[in-house]
């Protein structure tokens, strides 16, 4: 077990995101930002105008890793290295978000069917003064899809809360014809990447 300074924050509710982290030995406590009623979230996920996805991703995701530590210095809780992380699907150079709607989710699969399309991951380590970032790009190739095969997907509930409106470790795995990249990264957390920022901020993996 690593000693109590190893010990770092998440600043994520993406069940997915702890697994992973899990998976390579990494001790975590939850920092997640507020959702503040009648103002919205602290971190807006709205795109920029003419914001590429890379950028886009990139800036939510230093957003997010310097909002929790302030937030950690608000809340006076021991100083610890914050990271942070976020997901979007792009194709055609637009950003595919979380659905909200049955509607929404089809929408996206349908765009998606018989296509390849860019997953990317942004990764933020926040130390003190310190920030460490990348942003990893993994391309899916989905086969075509029934407007059957959507519409029976989109009842399972399992679009809703994904990028893009599937889950690559889920029902959708039955979809993809073709990864390249980082699987892990596709889930929400790539894994060697993250472990490369973990170390340049000091924190052991093994």
């Amino acid at each position: 077990m690593k000693p109590p300074d190893h010990k770092i924050y998440l600043a994520s509710k993406s069940p997915r995101r702890r697994e992973l982290l899990r998976q390579i030995g990494i001790e975590f406590e939850l920092l997640l930002l507020r959702e503040n009623i009648g103002r919205g979230p602290e971190v807006s996920e709205v795109a920029l105008e003419n914001e590429r996805p890379e950028d886009y991703v990139a800036r939510v995701t230093r957003e997010k890793a310097e909002c929790a530590h302030q937030t950690m210095v608000w809340r006076r809780l021991p100083m610890r290295a914050v990271l942070a992380a976020d997901t979007t699907v792009t194709i055609d150079s637009r950003i595919l978000g979380k659905p909200a709607t049955d509607e929404e989710a089809r929408a996206m699969l349908r765009m998606l069917s018989g296509r390849t399309h860019k997953v990317l991951t942004s990764v933020a380590l926040k130390n003190l003064d310190d920030v460490w970032q990348i942003t990893q790009s993994s391309e899916v190739t989905f086969a075509a899809l029934s407007d059957a095969t959507i519409a029976a997907y989109c009842a399972t509930q399992e679009p809703y809360d994904k990028a893009g409106g599937y889950a690559v470790q889920g029902i959708a795995a039955s979809f993809i014809q073709q990864i390249t990249g980082s699987y892990s990264g596709i889930m929400g957390l790539p894994l060697f990447e993250t472990a490369q920022l973990l170390q340049r901020a000091g924190v052991p993996i093994l």
